[in-house]
């Protein structure tokens, strides 16, 4: 390098890169015929979709998440609620619901099931297998046994005979990738399955598993505060034409604004043990958000839409909304009929590193292999 020569950060070349990731995007949703906006008869809004491979319906490009609805973990469960925000949901044009067996060890997907009887020809259902709990505790476990043993619960529970979208919700190490993956291809033939997905898994591993099974979806954690997957899944995910389910867009409520320092989490809220939560990162977080809401104002939007908004111009992405209260949906049609520009970017980009100056991930939330 030349005496002088700038230097360029990590950061400013992941921006550099995703800009060009963006305009091969545009080029693999124009050959694909995805991301229409477009009306369908059975909703009252016009939303942004996407067409997963192997699910015939395509699916909205904000999707449910349902994890807090199971009540671990997250402060205890309320039934009447979850069942009215995904009534709510599917008012707004979400079609896409995604949960997981371990999202209060059944219970989301129980409510889930009820509150879909008789319309789940609606929805695009997504859900998940290869954990294991025992006493409370959860750890990976991808065995073919396990796999067959945590199908028929879901199917059960979610009262259907098919699930759109099955992913393998963490990497088992102590499982060959082989023996999940043929397991599950085994599944996708049965027509129990219409496509795969994985969640947390690096390239690497992915790599790995597709050598045995088709993938369609990938789900790791994104948002303005969480961009590791920049560096490669990303990347990846264009390169191998992966839709990506980003979840905690919001980042675990730190994006709605609606936060301030003070904020008292009870129970068993998992923020009281995320890091971005404590001090004394929780000010800068809360720091960033207030200049965050600058971009969102020139944009007539809240902080949330912005949030929601960025994820979307992101990449083949749908941004997994988390709710458990109808009011919580509120807002999901702002995110829609508009795009950040170049500018706003590197604006936001400007915001983040002012603002945050000790950045941490949300590694806390892996759990351990098996014993």
């Amino acid at each position: 390098m030349r005496a002088g020569q700038p230097i360029l950060t990590v950061k400013y070349c992941i921006s550099i890169h995703i800009r060009c990731l963006m305009g091969k995007m545009r080029q693999w949703r124009l050959n694909r015929s995805v991301d229409e906006k477009h009306s369908q008869g059975e909703f009252n809004v016009t939303a942004e979709f996407i067409t997963i491979e192997g699910i015939p319906k395509p699916a909205s490009r904000i999707a449910l998440g349902t994890w807090a609805m199971g009540g671990s973990m997250w402060g205890g469960a309320d039934d009447d609620n979850a069942a009215k925000t995904i009534d709510k949901a599917l008012d707004v044009g979400i079609n896409l619901i995604d949960t997981a067996p371990v999202y209060g060890f059944g219970h989301s997907e129980e409510i889930l099931g009820k509150a879909l009887e008789g319309r789940r020809d609606r929805v695009v259902l997504a859900t998940k297998v290869g954990l294991n709990w025992q006493d409370g505790q959860v750890f990976r476990d991808s065995r073919k046994a396990r796999i067959a043993e945590e199908l028929d619960a879901s199917l059960k529970r979610l009262r259907t005979d098919h699930i759109d979208l099955y992913q393998v919700h963490w990497p088992d190490p102590k499982t060959p990738f082989e023996e999940t993956a043929r397991a599950l291809e085994k599944i996708v033939q049965s027509g129990k399955v219409r496509a795969l997905g994985l969640s947390n898994f690096s390239p690497e591993q992915m790599d790995e598993f597709r050598k045995f099974a088709p993938v369609a979806a990938i789900q790791p954690p994104y948002n303005l505060f969480e961009r590791e997957i920049e560096k490669d899944i990303l990347p990846y995910a264009v390169t191998n034409k992966l839709v990506v389910l980003a979840y905690g867009p919001l980042c675990r409520g730190l994006l709605s604004g609606k936060m301030a320092m003070g904020h008292v989490f009870t129970g068993d809220d998992l923020r009281k043990v995320d890091p971005k939560f404590q001090p004394p990162r929780f000010a800068q977080y809360l720091n960033a958000v207030e200049g965050l809401k600058t971009i969102a104002e020139q944009h007539g939007k809240s902080l949330l839409a912005l949030a929601i908004r960025w994820v979307l111009d992101r990449g083949p992405t749908i941004a997994l909304w988390g709710a458990r209260k109808p009011e919580q949906i509120t807002g999901v049609q702002d995110a829609f009929g508009w795009t950040l520009s170049e500018g706003d970017m590197a604006a936001i980009d400007a915001i983040l590193a002012k603002t945050i100056t000790d950045p941490v991930g949300p590694e806390f939330m892996a759990p351990p292999a098996r014993g």
